[in-house]
């Protein structure tokens, strides 16, 4: 991939060496997520936020990811505070707002949405999730945290075993997972859903095409017993025409403790692209899994932030430069153990 000025809108877009280069320069944003250093590598950029679909840790890991770099962050939240409710097209939005910003990630409710925004904008554009259609960014942080998980074990990507647990046909994220695992080799992959909300059937093929090991089925228990990562998914119930049918699949792939123990083998990794639905009658990831050293789900998030910044860096082509724009932090950073005092004033320290 050519990244200076390219739209992020597909998985589809990458190849292996694309990846590589992202989670490589993503390594090297580690020190500025942690604060230990600052880059204003990024200053005077603005970054346009366009969320017309509900989002947390999206929206505000890809302002983040911004802010780190230097940059500034101007957002519009909801299709009700916007001109789309007043007929206004998304070509249109997307010439107006491409006025305005440098870079724009967008999330919209419409498969297919972002890529005709960004059709019609000027500048660079990456796809913060369409509908039930894909999730990129998503997808490269999962794989970023699952190649940093089994880097500890001496496991690399390629030999895989993976479950996909819960709503595999609306899973935008699973989505985009399945198509980047399908760059890789010798993957062994069991879906776990409901018939009903099984993994669309291209994607089956796709990761079969590639040589994957490819299992169908309904039984959470009889599939979670030998894989290196279980990544569960909650019910899409914004996706249903009638929302009350998405109670009838709700909380049928619970996992807890007790289950994981019984099932799982010792180092097996938990993820999930949250938010995880912890009403009691879905609770997809129990509560009591959150002492579980192997519960990666808050180390995806904080990953996200070294990806997304990444991403960034690369489309802006300031990724060899953003070294030489650092600086020392000015602030007292709550990530580092404060240095013991010496009982002497500042000065002669």
């Amino acid at each position: 991939m050519d990244f200076p000025g390219a739209h992020i809108l597909s998985i589809e877009q990458f190849q292996r060496e694309d990846i590589e280069r992202v989670f490589r320069t993503a390594d090297r944003m580690e020190p500025y997520a942690q604060r230990t250093r600052l880059t204003r590598v990024l200053e005077g950029a603005i970054l346009g936020n366009m969320f017309f679909e509900a989002s947390t840790r999206t929206r505000i890991s890809f302002g983040a990811a911004f802010n780190l770099l230097g940059g500034e962050v101007r957002e519009s939240v909801g299709m009700d505070s916007s001109s789309l409710v007043k007929g206004e097209s998304l070509e249109d939005t997307a010439r107006v707002l491409s006025g305005f910003s440098d870079v724009i990630c967008m999330r919209h409710p419409e498969a297919g949405s972002v890529a005709r925004f960004a059709s019609a904008s000027r500048v660079p554009v990456i796809n913060g999730g369409d509908g039930s259609n894909e999730h990129p960014s998503q997808a490269l942080l999962d794989l970023y945290t699952i190649e940093k998980e089994l880097q500890g074990r001496g496991r690399t990507v390629d030999g895989l075993r993976i479950a996909m647990v819960g709503d595999l046909k609306f899973g935008r994220t699973v989505h985009s997972l399945c198509k980047l695992l399908s760059l890789f080799s010798n993957i062994r992959v069991v879906l776990v859903s409901p018939g009903e909300l099984a993994m669309p059937g291209a994607l089956v093929e796709t990761m079969r095409d590639a040589g994957h090991w490819v299992t169908v089925t309904d039984n959470l228990e009889a599939s979670i017993g030998e894989v290196d990562i279980v990544y569960s998914t909650r019910i899409q119930e914004e996706r249903f025409d009638d929302r009350a049918q998405a109670d009838l699949y709700r909380g049928r792939f619970r996992l807890n403790q007790a289950i994981y123990t019984r099932h799982c083998d010792p180092n097996t990794v938990i993820m999930h692209p949250l938010p995880r639905d912890s009403r009691l009658e879905a609770n997809e990831l129990d509560p009591d899994l959150d002492s579980n050293p192997n519960l990666a789900i808050f180390r995806q998030t904080d990953n996200g932030l070294l990806v997304r910044m990444a991403l960034f860096a690369l489309i802006l082509d300031v990724a060899h430069l953003v070294d030489k724009y650092e600086q020392d932090i000015r602030w007292r950073n709550p990530r580092q153990k404060p240095v013991a005092s010496t009982g002497q004033p500042d000065d002669v320290r």
